[in-house]
């Protein structure tokens, strides 16, 4: 999935928010990371070990997952030549703790989750590295008693300090040396005792001054003494430190000795932190399990875009039964690209092995590319238009698309002018479709409605609106075209029917009476129109031969030329041979009715009086055709070709 996919569809939102229920920082790094698989089986597993963790959830919601903080620095500091630090190997005590916790937590469930639970067993027994650490590391350090060698030094310290305290005490008190110090009290310069004596006096004590005040009324003088003991005391502790190094090296070498499996129990820890998150997520969106399938068919049932949360409303759709290319027409805010959305959105966190928010029954295709055209896509930095940038992301996945392709297309065709903008949207719906690929499509051409309604393959929608309300419902309705409800939101909120009666003579070159009618008519058309549609696809194999032979072609009917995989309109019926004369592509070619097919009849597509020559006759013959009907035009002659 590229980049253009994931930000339209939002799923780096909703992959955040799946993370913020992981309980370490490394499960939601995993969470973020995670792209769609294209394997079944692995979508399959995947999807069953979120089933069995909402079990063991179910039985008890405090999993112990914990641990990890810091592991992945202590892991990669191995094998530097430095050993670990006490608090590197206390927190690896703790996730060596945390693990044994798991795996009895674990043992408990087997009879719910027989998946999930068998991962435990590929856990190495580390009960002895966590012992050793322990006995070594205690309150942040090295423990006294971690080796003989140490506790020895430390006794030795114990005693020299006890001493060194004594000695100073009695230093301070005594009488001789009160007339001589600056205050009572013993303070410590860079590690070492020390008294405040007045700079007059400091030649009568012996010793070495160590600091000075800022006024410089004071010295800081260890006396000859104190220095003594003290330098046995320094020397203990680089004996001390000398000992701790050992000691941490000697651990660190057992964690290096076991760091294979640690990283196995690691990994391990971090796919159970993932699993649970999802499942938690699951539990909290009313997630399951969607049926997956290789044949292109989704059928979401209750479908609720995962990022809407309950202001969601519900979608229900089935594409690859009837048709593999839905277009959906409809009002501005009325729910069109959160639909598409949520197919697209719904598809890729099935194929990462989410549960997805729906009811049962629902189906998800696995499709190697999702390829979207949401939103302007405007580029100020490369100075493109909004139309240009979009072409260009079009003409993207037009040579990406293949078969296993899912589509998504929002507003096909705008930001340009409407003639040209619908042709252009017209041809690349065929051209995806004749890739083989799944697509939705959003669009306001009333033109690719129609289109939709008579082409193979294809089926409209379009996005509930109650007119009472003036409102829309969201709701997508399958089978039915939409309508832009501007006439009828203009009527509801009080124009005059009569400038509302022009704009539709305009808009549809027909008469309206808007004082008593509504929108009904139109709606009725189109609803018709589709079943018609989808009652020919569905029966057109089963009557195909019946066609072939008893229908008479009449002019004006819609037919299909299966050689040559065209549509076209009769021109003259049959000859006494059977050869149909149809006009297909601006031409009129001869065809034996054997070898055409019935698609739409011609009183369905035209009234009894329509102008045939408006679909034969080019614009400017009909043009002369009707000044001639008024009087003679001088030096024009229509030549009307026989064949």
């Amino acid at each position: 999935m590229n980049n253009g996919t994931i930000q339209a569809l939002q799923f780096t939102d909703l992959k955040k928010e799946i993370a913020s229920y992981a309980l370490s920082e490394l499960g939601k790094e995993e969470i973020i990371s995670l792209m769609p698989s294209t394997n079944k089986k692995q979508i399959d597993a995947w999807l069953r070990e979120v089933t069995e963790g909402k079990k063991i959830l179910e039985i008890s919601s405090s999993v112990p997952i914990h641990g990890l903080h810091g592991i992945s620095y202590t892991l990669k500091s191995l094998h530097k030549g430095v050993a670990c630090r006490p608090d590197q190997l206390i927190s690896l005590y703790e996730f060596l703790v945390c693990i044994e916790k798991l795996k009895r937590f674990m043992r408990d469930k087997e009879f719910v989750a027989p998946t999930i639970t068998s991962y435990v067993h590929s856990i190495f027994g580390l009960e002895h590295v966590a012992d050793e650490i322990v006995r070594c590391i205690r309150n942040g350090r090295v423990d006294d008693y971690a080796s003989k060698e140490l506790l020895k030094i430390r006794k030795q310290l114990s005693t020299l300090e006890e001493r060194i305290k004594s000695r100073i005490e009695q230093f301070v008190k005594s009488n001789k040396n009160s007339k001589y110090l600056q205050e009572s009290i013993v303070s410590i310069r860079n590690g070492r005792f020390v008294i405040p004596v007045k700079k007059e006096y400091k030649n009568n004590i012996k010793g070495a001054v160590l600091d000075i005040s800022a006024s410089g009324s004071t010295v800081y003088m260890e006396p000859e003494e104190i220095s003594l003991i003290q330098d046995s005391i320094n020397m203990l502790k680089v004996q001390e430190d000398v000992e701790e190094e050992k000691i941490l090296f000697a651990l660190t070498g057992l964690v290096e000795e076991h760091e294979q499996e640690i990283k196995i129990a690691v990994d391990m820890m971090v796919s159970y932190d993932l699993i649970f998150a999802k499942a938690k997520y699951s539990m909290a969106t009313g997630g399951i399990a969607p049926q997956i399938n290789e044949h292109h068919l989704i059928r979401l049932k209750g479908a609720r875009h995962p990022l809407l949360g309950k202001k969601a409303v519900p979608l229900d759709v089935v594409i690859g039964e009837d048709f593999d290319a839905l277009v959906i027409t409809g009002p501005n805010t009325g729910g069109k690209t959160v639909t598409i959305k949520t197919v697209g959105l719904l598809t890729m966190m099935a194929q990462c092995g989410m549960h997805i928010p729906v009811d049962v029954g629902s189906e998800i295709a696995i499709f190697k590319k999702i390829l979207v055209d949401i939103g302007d896509g405007q580029s100020l930095e490369q100075s493109l238009s909004t139309f240009s940038s979009r072409i260009k992301n079009i003409i993207e996945i037009l040579a990406e698309s293949t078969p296993q392709t899912l589509v998504l297309l929002d507003e096909l065709g705008s930001g340009t002018d409407p003639a040209e903008g619908m042709g252009l949207a017209t041809s690349i719906l065929e051209e995806l479709y004749n890739k083989g690929t799944t697509m939705l499509a959003t669009t306001h051409y009333s033109e690719i409605k129609e289109f939709a309604n008579v082409r193979e393959g294809f089926t409209n929608g379009s996005m509930e609106f109650d007119v009472k309300t003036l409102q829309p419902t969201y709701r997508l309705i399958v089978g039915k075209g939409g309508d832009s409800q501007a006439f009828a939101i203009a009527l509801r909120l009080g124009m005059h029917p009569k400038l509302i009666e022009r704009a539709h003579e305009i808009t549809y070159k027909e008469n309206k009476d808007y004082t008593t009618a509504t929108s009904k008519s139109l709606q009725e058309l189109n609803k018709q129109l589709a079943m018609n549609k989808k009652y020919i696809h569905k029966q057109k194999h089963a009557v195909q031969e019946k066609f072939n032979h008893e229908i008479v072609f009449k002019i004006g009917d819609n037919v299909k030329i299966p050689s040559i995989n065209e549509f076209g309109i009769v021109y003259k019926p049959a000859d006494d041979r059977g050869n149909v004369e149809v006009f297909v592509k601006g031409e009129k070619q001869l065809f034996n009715h054997k070898r055409l097919s019935l698609y739409i009849k011609a009183e369905e597509l035209y009234t009894d009086d329509y102008d045939m020559d408006i679909i034969f006759e080019s614009k400017e013959n009909r043009k002369l055709r009707n000044q001639m009907k008024k009087g003679h035009v001088e030096g024009e002659v229509i030549e009307k070709k026989e064949d």
